[in-house]
C-alpha cells in the first residue's frame, strides 16, 4: 500500500502564506528546510499545485505531479521534464503515478490548500512545521476547511506525535501526526 504524507510549515497563527500566496521569510528556516528537503529525498514523488514547489538544489531532478484544472487528465509539464501536469478529475492518482514512473513508493503532498485539503481522507502522517515567533496576518491556511491546521487533522482521524524541535532558538518545532 502506498504512503501518502503531507509536509508544511505554518506561522504561530496557522498561515502558510501571506495574502498573495507567497511564503514569507518569517516562516522560512534552515533546519525545517534541512528536515523538509532529507524527507522529500527518500519520496518516490511529489505532488502540489501550481503555486506551490520546494525548491532546493535538488527540486528539478525530483519526480512530480502539478495539480491543475486546465487539463483534462495527465500531460506532460513544458516547465519541469520529470514532472506531469495532473487533473484528479480526469485521472487517478495511482493511474497519474504510474505515467510519471513513480507507481511504487511513498508520496509526499507539498501543498497548497486545495491539495492539502483533497488528501485529508488519504494521509498516513503529516508533518506540520511550526515557526512559533511568525505571524502572518490575513495569510492562507493550509486546509480550505476552517479551524486551525491541528482541529483539521484531528477531525479526520489522525493523532499527534511528540513535538521535536528543530529550531529551539527560532522557535521552529515540527509534530508529525498519524492515522
Amino acid at each position: 500500500m502506498r504512503r501518502i504524507e503531507g509536509f508544511v510549515i505554518v506561522s504561530a497563527d496557522g498561515m502558510l502564506a501571506d495574502g498573495n500566496h507567497q511564503m514569507p521569510a518569517s516562516i522560512k528556516n534552515d533546519a525545517d528546510q534541512h528536515f523538509f528537503q532529507s524527507s522529500l529525498d527518500a519520496m518516490a514523488a511529489i505532488v502540489h499545485g501550481r503555486n506551490s514547489h520546494e525548491g532546493g538544489p535538488r527540486a528539478d531532478r525530483r519526480r512530480r505531479l502539478v495539480l491543475t484544472r486546465r487539463i483534462g487528465a495527465i500531460a506532460p509539464d513544458p516547465d519541469h521534464p520529470n514532472a506531469l501536469l495532473w487533473n484528479p478529475n480526469g485521472a487517478a492518482l495511482d493511474l497519474a503515478l504510474q505515467a510519471l514512473g513513480a507507481a511504487n513508493g511513498a508520496v509526499a503532498i507539498i501543498g497548497g490548500p486545495e491539495v492539502f485539503t483533497m488528501f485529508l481522507p488519504r494521509y498516513d502522517s503529516f508533518h506540520l512545521s511550526r515557526a512559533e515567533h511568525a505571524r502572518i496576518p490575513g495569510g492562507l491556511s493550509p486546509f480550505t476547511e476552517a479551524g486551525t491546521p491541528e482541529e483539521v487533522l484531528a477531525k479526520h482521524g489522525l493523532k499527534p506525535g511528540p513535538r521535536l524541535d528543530l529550531d529551539a532558538a527560532a522557535g521552529v518545532s515540527v509534530t508529525t501526526w498519524m492515522r
